[in-house]
Parts: structure tokens; C-alpha cells; sequence
């Protein structure tokens, strides 16, 4: 145990998950929804990194748990994306000039203009200078310096409970993604996220056989354990497999989440939804948006919330700076007197887990990274009741917990299935878990060509990569929220008819080669890992013993 956490009388997790959907189109030059990536990189992923290295710079010793899924590191580690990323950043830095010119009479917005000038300009140097346009090198970076542990998720982010009709789904979403997890940080995992918090009785036993020591599940999914946990969500249950679990504490999380009673509805913090892209003057504006005319967000917003009103008022940085730190301060005082209160009734130190989607900071809440400094140095100066710490060096500390069975759960929207299976998009899953069967059948029919260097297995693997894709949480999830639902529609067929056509290929033994190559070309995901081999149901962990 740390000698700093040996006073304290709980601790705090903070776990931030980062993932997007796998958005790669070299078909076309400017591909609207990879701005998503593009966007997230800007707003969320570099000024966690900035706010990182200024801490581990200046000798902080604190913890952070995250996880970086397969299909986010894919595109951050992607050639192609890096550099359209920089000319995206370029074109950023360009309107941010125009708009130092053209405020230069009215200061509020001059001086939001130089901010957002210095901020791309920064960003750009930590991007292309620093980390050599490879910035999961920072997170690998933190963890190999014991700052952040790193956590391995699913293959494509697919919602377990909905794929588990075949074994072979959930184990190849679960062994992928741990490979992936090896080949990209040099080491195994010792955590796992389960997409959505995912979970349905068993699936720990697959986690086990990859070797995984602890994921995270939503506060009912151990609250209504089976039997009922003596410490509620704050300590770990042991699965009957051995495997670990963290509830999320529900406290901690509505400050931060809830849009009534949470940080990010101050009216002092920037409003995410009115952005220079849409307001200003179309002639002016074209060149920064979408290369077919139609106003895209740019980044650059000049208000702050203000109120449930049109009528805002500008945005002001040192007062949204000062408030992050005042929420802060909120935040740990919150967790003090939970610790205080936990520690009474417990025989052991309590943990609060504390989950969020890691595009909140920054991207949806521009002040979450400014938030998450501030909480970590108050943290680990301000007071000595809690101490931070990741979800491994807790079990390590208190290597005996109750053994209980979780219940089935999720985190989203009533805390099952329904936002990844209702009316709109339930029409999915007869072509995933047909697709699933039918990939089981072609690993198993051409097993003899697994470990050799030829055509089939080319097409084998291709095969299991278009059903990974095709398994994406993301498309249902779009469909359920109504948002760009023609391009998840779009992508859920084209991945689907791509693994039926190489089907039928092998089974009439009639490859077509330049079709097979272009297609790798574009969904190119999983480039170095044999994916066909997982779709076996005997599936033996020494696979993952290779680095």
C-alpha cells in the first residue's frame, strides 16, 4: 500500500471511459462523422493529457482508472486519421485568426477568440510535437508510471446480454479486446470495462478465462445481488468465478451527471449548444464547416448557459474557472463526509466508485478537465479522510471480499436492455445472431487454416472483423436515440452484407481477391489479431499468453 493512503479512512475511484465508434472512411476526403473522433481528441482526450502531465510534472501522486476501447485506439493509432486530424486542426487554428480580426473592436469576444486561438495552437504542439501524433502513447505513458491504470474492454463495444444467444460472440468480443489491449499497452489487463455495464450471469466466467481480476457494474446490479451485499457498493463482490466486481456509487455520479442537480448546468460554464458553426454569417463561415454546405459545430462557442433561455450571456473564462474549482471543492467535501459516515459501519476502508463517460470532460462539459485537476489536487492536499485509488491496488489491499452472484443490469436508461433492444432497432439481432452462428460454423469447417498465411484465412479473419463491427453497441444505440440513425443503419447493413458475401465466398470456395482487399482496406480494424480463432467455443487462455 501507498505510505499516503496509509491515514486515510476510504477511498475514491475515478474511472473515465473513452470510447467512440469505429469511424474510418478513406473512400471519401471529408467524412462528416469522423468529426466525432476529431472533436473528442480537441475537446476531451489532449486536455486530459495536458492536465496529466502537469500534475505528474509537478510530483502529484494521484490515480486515475480509465479505459481506451479497441476501436478509439484503432482510429487514434491510424495513419490516415492522424493526418486528417491535423488538417482538421489547421483549418481550426485558420478561423480562430479570422476571428481574432473580426473581434477585434468588441473585447468579450476578442479575448474568447485568442483563448480558442492558444487552445488549437496548443493542442496542436502536444499532438504533432509531444506525442509525434500518437497520443495513446501519453496514456500508455501515465500508466507505465503508475499514475493511471488502463483497462481493457470489448472488441467493438457490443452489448453482451444482447449477443450472448452465442458463446462464441461474447467470447470473441471479450478475447479480441483483451488481445488488442496486450498488443497496444505491453502488458494484460488487470480491469475490463463491460460495454453499457453490460452484464447477465456467467459472462464473468469468460472474463476469467481472459484473465481479468475485476470489472465494474451499475449500482443495482449489486445491490441486488444474490446474496445481498453486506457494504452495499462500497466494497467489491467476488463472482462465484473469482472475478471481482465495483458498483457504481450513485451519489457521486448524479453530481456530475444529473441536468438539474449537476455541475454541468451551472449558468457559468460554456454552452455546448450554440456554436459560431450555426450562427454566423453562411459566406463567412463556409470554408470551416462541412465541404457540402451544411453548418457543422466548429468548437468555438461564445456563451455561457446562462438559463433555460435564448437569450445568453457571454461566456466568461476565469469565471467558469473559478466556479470548477468551487464545484471541486463541493465535490470532495461530498466524498469526505460519505467516507466519514462509510468507515463507521465498515471493517474495512470503504471505495466509492465513480464512472463517467470520458467525453463528458471537455467535450460536453468544456470545464470537466479544469474539474478534474482541480478535484485531484484538492484530493491529495486538502485533506487527509480520502485517499485515491484504483480498483487493483484495493483488491490488493483487501484480497478478501464477499462471494455473491450479481444481478443482470446495465447502465443505461432503467438500468437494463431497452435502450439496445426496442422498436428501433430489435430488427438487429436476427442477422447478428444468425451472422454469429454461421461465423462459428467457418471457424470451425476451415480450423486447418487458421495458423497459415493464405487466402481463407485472410478471409476468415475479415469475416469475424465485419461481425465485431456489425456487433457495435453504438448502432442500436443511435437508432434508440434518433440521432444520425441513416449512417447506423448504413453501417449495420454494410458490415452485415460484408460478412454474408465472404460466407458464401468460402463455402463455395470463390474468393474474390480485389474485393476482399479493398475491404480490408477500409475496415481495417484488428489489422495484427487472428479474430476467427475466438469464434471457437474451446477457446484455451494460453492465446493470450503472446505479445
Amino acid at each position: 500500500m501507498r505510505k499516503n493512503l496509509k491515514t486515510q479512512e476510504g477511498y475514491f475511484c475515478l474511472m473515465l471511459h473513452a470510447h467512440l465508434p469505429f469511424v474510418r472512411h478513406p473512400e471519401e476526403e471529408h467524412f462528416l462523422e469522423e468529426n466525432w473522433l476529431y472533436e473528442a481528441i480537441t475537446e476531451t482526450y489532449i486536455p486530459l493529457i495536458i492536465a496529466f502531465d502537469k500534475l505528474v510534472e509537478e510530483g502529484v501522486d494521484f490515480r486515475i482508472t480509465m479505459s481506451l476501447t479497441p476501436p478509439l485506439v484503432s482510429m487514434l493509432t491510424d495513419p490516415l486519421l492522424q493526418n486528417r486530424y491535423i488538417r482538421h486542426l489547421k483549418k481550426l487554428i485558420e478561423l480562430s485568426h479570422k476571428e481574432i480580426s473580426r473581434t477585434e473592436y468588441d473585447p468579450k469576444f476578442h479575448k474568447l477568440a485568442l483563448m480558442y486561438n492558444g487552445r488549437f495552437n496548443e493542442t496542436m504542439d502536444v499532438f504533432v510535437n509531444k506525442y509525434n501524433k500518437d497520443i495513446v502513447s501519453a496514456f500508455r505513458k501515465f500508466q507505465d508510471l503508475g499514475v493511471l491504470e488502463i483497462v481493457a474492454s470489448c472488441a467493438t463495444h457490443g452489448f453482451l446480454p444482447n449477443l450472448n444467444i452465442n458463446i462464441s460472440d461474447v467470447k470473441a468480443q471479450i478475447l479480441v479486446g483483451v488481445e488488442n489491449y496486450i498488443k497496444t499497452f505491453k502488458k494484460k489487463p488487470k480491469g475490463f470495462w463491460l460495454p453499457e455495464c453490460g452484464y447477465y450471469a456467467g459472462v464473468d466466467e469468460v472474463l476469467k478465462e481472459a484473465g481479468i481480476k475485476y470489472f465494474f457494474l451499475d449500482s443495482h446490479g449489486i445491490m441486488n445481488a444474490d446474496p445481498r451485499p453486506r457494504y452495499g457498493v462500497y466494497a467489491p463482490l467476488f463472482c462465484p468465478s473469482g472475478v471481482a466486481c465495483f458498483g457504481r456509487d450513485f451519489e457521486s455520479s448524479k453530481q456530475v451527471w444529473s441536468s438539474k442537480e449537476g455541475y454541468p448546468g451551472d449558468p457559468d460554464y460554456r454552452e455546448y449548444y450554440r456554436d459560431i458553426g450555426h450562427e454566423l454569417d453562411y459566406d463567412y463561415i463556409k470554408p470551416y464547416i462541412h465541404n457540402l454546405g451544411f453548418r457543422i459545430n466548429t468548437g468555438m462557442k461564445y456563451w455561457r448557459i446562462t438559463g433555460p433561455t435564448e437569450l445568453k450571456e457571454v461566456y466568461l473564462p476565469d469565471a467558469a474557472r473559478e466556479k470548477a474549482a468551487v464545484h471541486a471543492g463541493n465535490f470532495m467535501f461530498n466524498r469526505e463526509r460519505q467516507i466519514e459516515h462509510l468507515s463507521a459501519h465498515m471493517d474495512r476502508k470503504p471505495i466509492i466508485i465513480a464512472p463517467y463517460d470520458a467525453e463528458l470532460f471537455g467535450h460536453w462539459w468544456f470545464e470537466g478537465p479544469i474539474f478534474i485537476e482541480y478535484l485531484i489536487r484538492k484530493i491529495v492536499f486538502d485533506q487527509k479522510t480520502v485517499g485515491l485509488i484504483t480498483p487493483s491496488e484495493y483488491i490488493e489491499e483487501y484480497p478478501v471480499n464477499q462471494m455473491s452472484l450479481p444481478s443482470a443490469s446495465s447502465w443505461g436508461y432503467k438500468g437494463y436492455g431497452e435502450v439496445w433492444l426496442d422498436a428501433s432497432n430489435d430488427w438487429l439481432y436476427p442477422h447478428l445472431h444468425e451472422a454469429g452462428r454461421r461465423m462459428a460454423e467457418l471457424s470451425k469447417k476451415f480450423s486447418s487454416h487458421l495458423n497459415k498465411n493464405n487466402l481463407i484465412k485472410r478471409a476468415l479473419n475479415q469475416a469475424g472483423r465485419e461481425l465485431l463491427l456489425a456487433q457495435s453497441s453504438d448502432w442500436p444505440f443511435i437508432m434508440k436515440t434518433g440521432t444520425m440513425v441513416p449512417y447506423a443503419e448504413k453501417r449495420f447493413k454494410q458490415h452485415i452484407s460484408r460478412f454474408n458475401k465472404i460466407y458464401n465466398d468460402l463455402l463455395n470456395k470463390n474468393i474474390d481477391k480485389n474485393w476482399l482487399e479493398e475491404v480490408e482496406s477500409r475496415d481495417n480494424i484488428f489489422g495484427n489479431i487472428d479474430c476467427a480463432k475466438y469464434y471457437s467455443n474451446k477457446i484455451k487462455k494460453e492465446v493470450l499468453c503472446r505479445t
